[in-house]
């Protein structure tokens, strides 16, 4: 008797779902775990063919890219937060993320990446994951699209219909969202889903919308603010949050990334930052696997980029990086309390 052909990962989409909706109830069984893990694993192949597609087109080009395996953990709170979702639809499981040096830049490689010939097709409309147009009220602003996955050989064909989202963000939106995630790792808010103490929420809209009238001229999520009043209320809060402080006085954790380029970053409950490095991708993966089994309590992410220094400027906020944004953020104080003066 031969043994029927799985043509998706987790065996269906149907079964995926199910195992994702197990999770949201907080009853997920062992299988379904098991379920879970196999069809998130799939995504790495995705992951391959995109950079690798990225990274031929941004060759020579002063164009950073990276990706990311999405966390099991933030899956499962995404599942927790969002309760419409089905498990086999979320789009950002694998992710590639493209940082440049300007709007313009980022604009026009969007533009050709949006010609290539292959056979992947993007889900979303040009303009509706447009956050630089419209940026979202948390301050967030970038990019994105999304491409169902797709190519013509036995291999690949059980990866078609999984969804990688692809970021474009300028040095200006990546270090504002690298100071979002560094404060969730610092305080017990999380500003990025709107969770915890709202006023870290509101201060960094504020900071987004300085940060994108200064050094962009753009607006962000407070256009209606005349500088003096923006810059007066973030001033307020940053007093009474002790933010900029904070993030100014943050250590930067010397990790020994090497040249393996498959790290997984390992959050211990002492604020100590462990970093294994892998030369073989199945290798990390396997071994991200066995660590979250092991310690669900820990935070724990793989990365992988072309270099180590591509990891560090990526994924910064997983080193406690946030001087770019406190650089940034000041620049763009003075500015705007100059023309404010005129």
């Amino acid at each position: 008797m031969s043994c029927p052909i799985v043509n998706f990962p987790g065996l269906s989409k149907t079964r995926v779902n199910h195992a994702g909706n197990n999770v949201r109830i907080e009853k997920p069984t062992s299988e379904d775990l098991q379920i879970i893990e196999e069809w998130r694993a799939a995504h790495r192949a995705v992951l391959n063919t995109f950079q690798a597609s990225l990274r031929n087109r941004t060759k020579n080009k002063n164009i950073v890219v990276a990706q990311r395996h999405k966390r099991r953990n933030t899956i499962f709170n995404k599942l927790l937060r969002l309760p419409k979702m089905d498990l086999a639809r979320m789009d950002d499981v694998a992710g590639c993320r493209l940082i440049f040096t300007s709007i313009d830049e980022l604009t026009k490689f969007r533009n050709s990446f949006h010609k290539a010939r292959f056979r992947h097709q993007r889900k979303n409309d040009v303009e509706k994951y447009n956050y630089i147009t419209r940026p979202k009220p948390t301050g967030y602003r970038g990019i994105h699209d999304v491409y169902s996955y797709d190519v013509n050989s036995t291999h690949g064909s059980m990866y078609k219909g999984l969804l990688v989202e692809i970021q474009y963000r300028t040095l200006v939106q990546h270090a504002w969202a690298t100071a979002v995630e560094v404060i969730g790792f610092i305080t017990e808010s999380q500003p990025k889903f709107q969770q915890g103490d709202t006023r870290y929420g509101t201060c960094m809209a504020l900071a987004s919308e300085i940060l994108a009238r200064a050094h962009e001229g753009l607006k962000g999520p407070y256009p209606e603010l005349e500088n003096s009043d923006l810059l007066r209320q973030f001033n307020d809060l940053d007093n009474e949050l002790h933010l900029v402080r904070t993030l100014t006085g943050l250590n930067i954790v010397e990790a020994q990334t090497t040249e393996n380029r498959n790290s997984i970053l390992i959050f211990k409950t002492d604020g100590e930052l462990e970093v294994r490095s892998f030369r073989e991708a199945t290798d990390a993966l396997k071994a991200l696997f066995k660590l979250e089994q092991d310690f669900p309590e820990l935070d724990i992410v793989l990365v992988k980029a072309d270099s180590k220094e591509e990891i560090r400027v990526a994924f910064k906020n997983y080193f406690s990086d946030a001087k770019d944004f406190i650089r940034m953020l000041t620049d763009a104080q003075t500015k705007l309390q100059n023309i404010s003066v005129l």
